[in-house]
């Protein structure tokens, strides 16, 4: 294993990233989030994902020099055109803009469009809870996942995140996918060579399997049986028919080229709850500050023997990161670093 600084992840994928063909911010951005992921202990979304990125480069339309284009739809929806780049600088495009509208309004939506998305989303949602929002985001992905009941890849893994603000703490964030596990977590295993959990997959032919090689020539499978089908519908709905974009069907028939990236939108509202909560009733038993009130959850939450909130996981990892680095396996730290020779 190749152990190293958080800041010497982020560069490592900066450099790499350029050698190949990405613009200087167009690389920094992606670079930051995968320093993000690292820092968090999401092997699946961090350096692992450098690799995805250049393969991504596969498809004559990528633009790894893009310059994303923000622009203005209504008073509280602003647009980027990620004008066939990355998703990460999209998302440093537009969330100023969202911030500022969705305090001056009370809720406001950024839509991202014509973007390669291969990262996680709480990274964006936590940013926005940072700055005292309540943060939701969804985006599709390409088709990896069955319908309830079917044997055949439609729906992307499609993932949701959400994020609640908490004054003097790290905020509440969740980042799921509709799927039963992300489509890096399979892939972390065929890379190890280790079976994955049932319930996870079904092989080509429509019987469950565990061999993760099989299952991603297969289908994957939503959480919860139709539960998880009807959320994943839902995502496909918000991040592609609202926003006037591709479905994960759409983006898999796009990708002729075998790049592998997920190519459509995101879609991300953000509240202030300063705005929301001042209309509350019930003033006798319900505290008009919403920080304080959620608080009163979460203490009853966390008075529960075995519990905590979720992400809670992840702040706590940030803490060994910081100190000792993050670690990576030997050869795929060799792989990166033969992408500076360009």
């Amino acid at each position: 294993m190749a152990t190293l600084s958080l800041d010497e992840a982020r560069d490592l994928a900066s450099k790499a990233l350029e050698a190949q063909g990405f613009s200087n911010e167009q690389a920094q951005a992606i670079a930051r989030t995968i320093a993000k992921a690292e820092r968090d202990g999401c092997e699946s979304h961090g350096l692992f994902r450098v690799p995805f990125y250049v393969k991504a480069l596969a498809h004559p339309q990528t633009n790894a020099k893009a310059r994303p284009v923000l622009s203005e739809l209504s008073s509280s929806i602003v647009r980027v055109d990620g004008a066939r780049g990355f998703c990460p600088l999209a998302l440093e495009t537009g969330l100023p803009a969202l911030e500022e509208k969705a305090k001056a309004n009370g809720i406001a939506a950024l839509v991202i469009n014509n973007s390669y998305n291969i990262a996680a989303l709480w990274p964006e949602v936590e940013e926005l809870a940072v700055r005292g929002l309540v943060a939701m985001a969804f985006t599709c992905a390409n088709a990896y996942v069955a319908p309830a009941g079917g044997t055949k890849p439609l729906y992307g893994t499609n993932p949701m995140a959400f994020a609640w603000p908490r004054r003097g703490k790290p905020p509440l964030v969740f980042d799921q996918a509709s799927s039963s596990s992300a489509r890096g977590e399979i892939q972390l295993h065929a890379r190890d060579g280790k079976p994955i959990p049932e319930g996870w997959a079904i092989d080509a032919e429509g019987n469950p399997t565990t061999d993760p090689e099989a299952a991603l020539l297969g289908a994957q499978l939503t959480f919860g049986g139709y539960k998880g089908a009807a959320i994943a519908l839902m995502v496909e709905l918000l991040a592609g028919a609202l926003i006037g974009d591709l479905f994960s069907y759409q983006s898999t028939e796009r990708d002729k080229f075998g790049s592998g990236a997920p190519f459509g939108g995101e879609f991300i509202i953000a509240i202030n709850p300063a705005t929301t909560a001042s209309a509350g009733s019930c003033e006798d038993i319900v505290a008009t500050d919403s920080n304080t009130h959620a608080e009163q959850l979460f203490e009853r939450l966390l008075s529960q023997e075995g519990t905590r909130l979720p992400g809670s996981r992840r702040v706590a990892v940030r803490e060994q990161t910081a100190a000792n680095g993050t670690t990576i396996p030997d050869s795929l730290y060799e792989t990166i670093t033969g992408y500076l020779q360009g």
